[in-house]
């Protein structure tokens, strides 16, 4: 079976990937070898080689959709990259570069002339295009807004101005609209004409002459009801809507909540602006869980697998600054208690046990709180309630596992005074980061920040500069 011939119908996508991969190193393989050679017969051989290659890189590229290209370009090399993205058929660009990340999605673009760009963009939808806006040099996009039809520029200009964070910017203009004062034979009629429907279509949105959202009438319900019954008798004006300046995060939980498909936006005074869909939730819902994720870590953005040194580096060191100042506050704790740790060397042993334990029960708290934040469950009321359960669950595990961790410490070093101080700062230090983890992302939230932001490091501060100070503060009042 020859290389053309082959089919990946079946293939998952880290077959194809594997694929891709040998098909590049083959082609740079024969190109460095021509270069090699100086012989006009050898050029003509590695021209027809290397020009079937890329034939069968095409062809490979052209059976996959943009999602998956997407996928393969993020885990490429720079220079493969760029190599398979220069390959990819131009109606593809568009989608492929909605579907990478955003440091992904920078390298792509800086590959690109203005001219690709625009031709890009233009085989996007109006929120399609707001959602790449942010990326595209601002001559681009003035060339993309002289380029659309005047309602798409509309739409385009609208789309630009929500915050990102909004309802507004997730919105969806694709929408297919009907009158209640028509019978259902003539949606369906309609309907057929039409050829197809908007993806995540699962109801009709029903509006008056004005276009003031009045109801909705399900697809399932239309296709189910004789066709002589009237819009307004099948519809249902029970419905969840949104505003378009609501929060992004409001319409993920109401479509956790309700099992939505897609839901109608509306302005202030009840006019259809476009819809939200299921898909674009997840997309917002995947890129907060990533953002949160590396915001615990202490990273400031997205950054590229493959990114250059420089701007890793900038990336990570911000937090990793702040650490080095919390490592050296726990160094001066340790250096109070020099003259303790002298007289009896087991407590250099034990303390990283006390702080260690602390970190990790102050990031479950934390990470607990967090996320009954992003789902709308806690408020300023529930407070006290969420320190006082954190506290008591903290106080059991101290009870426990600091009894488990002093009856070894006794067993160990056969002096049961510094076991029960062991147990004891096991107790205080779980206490102490209970308290800080459910006040950290609280106090984040109050004064308007990210509660996940850096979340993990500052708990990691306090519960290690803490254990070690009430760990060796105990050992010097009760042991020397």
């Amino acid at each position: 079976m020859t290389e053309d011939s082959h089919s990946h119908e079946n293939e998952d996508l880290q077959s194809i990937l594997e694929r891709i991969t040998y098909l590049i190193r083959k082609y740079r393989l024969v190109e460095g070898l021509v270069r090699l050679q100086d012989s006009p017969r050898q050029d003509l051989v590695g021209s027809i080689i290397q020009k079937q290659n890329l034939a069968i890189l095409q062809n490979v590229l052209e059976k996959l959709h943009p999602a998956d290209i997407a996928h393969i370009l993020e885990v490429l090399p720079l220079e493969d990259r760029l190599f398979i993205w220069g390959l990819v058929k131009t109606e593809n660009d568009g989608e492929v570069l909605l579907k990478v990340s955003d440091a992904v999605r920078e390298t792509l673009i800086a590959d690109m002339g203005s001219s690709e760009l625009v031709a890009a963009a233009e085989q996007l939808n109006a929120d399609e295009i707001a959602d790449l806006a942010p990326d595209l040099p601002s001559e681009v996009i003035e060339d993309v807004f002289r380029a659309l039809p005047l309602e798409e520029r509309e739409q385009l200009r609208a789309a630009m101005s929500y915050p990102e964070d909004s309802v507004g910017a997730l919105m969806d203009f694709d929408v297919i609209t009907i009158r209640e004062d028509v019978r259902l034979e003539v949606v369906l009629r309609y309907l057929r004409r039409l050829g197809e429907l908007p993806d995540h279509t699962d109801q009709l949105i029903v509006v008056d002459r004005n276009e003031h959202l009045k109801g909705v009438l399900l697809l399932n319900k239309l296709l189910v009801t004789d066709p002589d019954v009237m819009v307004s008798d099948a519809m249902t004006v029970k419905m969840v809507k949104f505003h378009p300046y609501d929060k992004a995060q409001q319409a993920t939980q109401a479509f956790e909540r309700y099992d939505l498909v897609s839901a109608s936006v509306v302005d202030v005074d009840g006019k259809l602006l476009g819809r939200v869909t299921v898909n674009s939730v997840l997309d917002f819902i995947r890129e907060k869980a990533e953002s949160e994720a590396l915001s615990q870590a202490g990273l400031s953005e997205e950054e590229d697998l493959f990114a250059p040194i420089w701007k890793s580096v900038r990336n990570r060191w911000a937090w990793l600054a702040i650490n080095l100042v919390t490592a050296f506050i726990a160094s001066r704790v340790i250096g109070l208690f020099e003259g303790s740790i002298e007289k009896l060397v087991a407590l250099a042993a034990l303390m990283p046990i006390v702080a260690g334990v602390g970190g990790n029960s102050g990031n479950q708290t934390i990470t607990m709180i967090v996320r009954a934040i992003a789902l709308g469950q806690v408020s300023t009321d529930s407070t006290l309630k969420l320190i006082g359960k954190e506290i008591g669950v903290s106080l059991v595990n101290g009870l426990v596992w600091g009894s488990i961790v002093g009856l070894f410490t006794y067993l160990i070093y056969q002096n049961i005074s510094l076991g029960l101080v062991m147990a004891l700062a096991m107790i205080l230090n779980l206490l102490l980061a209970a308290l800080v983890g459910v006040l950290i992302p609280l106090t984040r939230i109050k004064l308007g920040r990210d509660p996940a932001i850096g979340s993990s490091v500052m708990i990691t501060a306090v519960t290690d500069s803490g254990g070690f100070f009430i760990f060796l503060g105990l050992a010097t009042l009760f042991l020397l």
